[in-house]
């Protein structure tokens, strides 16, 4: 008989199947929308309608993505959402302030994603960045970066990259690239390439070699995201590793696709026996 704490969680329905499809059909919707109705000139905040339509094609999207994943989470992964929440916008907010060209304000969004999969990574992602947004307005139209941070993260860990540890800087060399590139668009899109803090320096320095201004920004992001990604996966890998076995072997999600590497199978037949 299984102990409730390993007991699988029920399978995802064709119901909630299509929520998560349409949660991410709001993402987009959402992102292509700010994006194509772009300002003309730089500015320091998203306009007025810019951050209501952005908070709410977000949220939406994150009560959809909820909606569907919710039945299918074992206890373990709904109290480490709130300190993934937590860890992301004090590390976020702390590194911020620094001149250190990198972010680290998804790291629990990862480990997230590493623990209970693609689906909760991207809604930890999502309702991180719009809690985060109600003290930085800036940052809501970013939220669909840290969406694909989320699924990208939990799709490499499906595949078996965090149980090949050395896979693990190519997954965020990879999902760093890809964020570099929806972090840039936003950027100019939405703020016409002003930045602040460290990244705006890396921008300026590009600027002061006769980029153009987007190149910059795209030039910037590359160098901060693909750092950042790197040495965010490998933290929070680290941090999965060094979190008891019992603890993650309650991860529904980490016991299917057999994230983790496990030194002595003996030693991860004898709970089960």
């Amino acid at each position: 008989m299984s102990h409730p704490l390993t007991e699988d969680s029920p399978r995802r329905s064709p119901a909630r199947t299509a929520l998560i499809l349409l949660g991410a059909a709001a993402i987009v919707a959402t992102f292509a929308y700010l994006v194509i109705t772009s300002p003309a000139e730089p500015v320091d905040v998203p306009s007025a309608s810019a951050a209501l339509v952005a908070l709410t094609g977000y949220g939406l999207a994150t009560v959809l993505l909820f909606a569907g994943i919710l039945p299918t989470l074992p206890t373990a992964t709904l109290a480490l959402i709130p300190v993934a929440l937590v860890l992301n916008i004090v590390l976020g907010q702390f590194v911020g302030t620094t001149l250190v060209p990198i972010y680290l304000d998804s790291i629990g969004t990862v480990l997230v994603a590493f623990l209970a999969g693609p689906a909760a990574g991207a809604a930890t992602g999502l309702l991180s960045t719009i809690v985060w947004s109600f003290f930085n307005p800036t940052l809501i139209p970013f939220a669909a970066g840290a969406a694909v941070i989320g699924a990208l993260a939990g799709l490499a860990a499906r595949i078996g990259a965090v149980r090949r540890f050395w896979w693990v800087p190519v997954a965020g060399l990879v999902t760093g690239a890809v964020a570099a590139v929806i972090g840039s668009t936003v950027a100019v899109a939405v703020f016409g390439g002003t930045s602040t803090g460290a990244t705006g320096a890396v921008i300026a320095v590009f600027r002061a070699t006769g980029d153009s201004l987007v190149d910059s920004v795209v030039k910037g992001a590359i160098v901060s995201d693909l750092t950042d990604k790197v040495v965010t996966f490998v933290v929070a890998a680290v941090i999965a590793y060094a979190l008891p076995r019992r603890a993650t072997h309650r991860f529904e999600f980490v016991r299917r696709h057999r994230v983790l590497a496990v030194k002595d199978r003996h030693a991860e037949a004898a709970p089960a026996a």
